[in-house]
């Protein structure tokens, strides 16, 4: 039996997957000077865009399951940069909002996308620019569909 189909260049996750390990490491000296990990700045993210969200919409829009974002929201609280409350309406519900410290973080953030830039020696013409966006909106119809698929077939996925 020929097993190409199992090598390492054939497979269509694994760019995918390098992609991200090198965006991450490419941010590593910017969140390491603010003290965060890259989970933690993508929480501080949404909660920097909408204030006051529960732990559901937070591991919602970050594709995480709550028993993986509740630690990590744990150690937010610990550090003094967000705080966990029960909801007013819902007691079976955590609200997370952002702490003062956490608020003035986003300024401190705010050069990371740009020094990201940098890094990777992206001039923003108009014609990469627009390449860019194509790919991130191919990238997004990607998550879609696998996000999709995994909701139609969740038995599947326990595998």
């Amino acid at each position: 039996m020929n097993y190409d189909h199992l090598k390492l260049e054939n497979q269509l996750c694994f760019p995918y997957y390098a992609v991200s390990r090198l965006i991450i490491r490419a941010y590593q000296e910017d969140l390491d000077a603010l003290g965060i990990t890259y989970p933690q700045y993508l929480v501080l993210m949404v909660l920097w865009e909408k204030d006051e969200q529960s732990v559901v919409e937070i591991a919602d829009k970050l594709i995480l399951n709550t028993n993986t974002i509740t630690p990590l929201l744990k150690r937010m609280e610990a550090m003094k940069l967000i705080l966990r409350t029960p909801s007013k309406t819902d007691q079976r519900k955590v609200m997370v909002t952002l702490t003062e410290q956490g608020v003035l973080l986003q300024e401190k953030a705010s050069c990371i996308p740009f020094n990201l830039v940098n890094k990777l020696n992206f001039t923003p013409t108009p014609e990469n620019m627009a390449e860019t966006m194509k790919l991130k909106e191919q990238l997004n119809q990607m998550i879609q569909l696998l996000k999709s698929s995994l909701e139609t077939h969740p038995s599947e996925n326990m595998l």
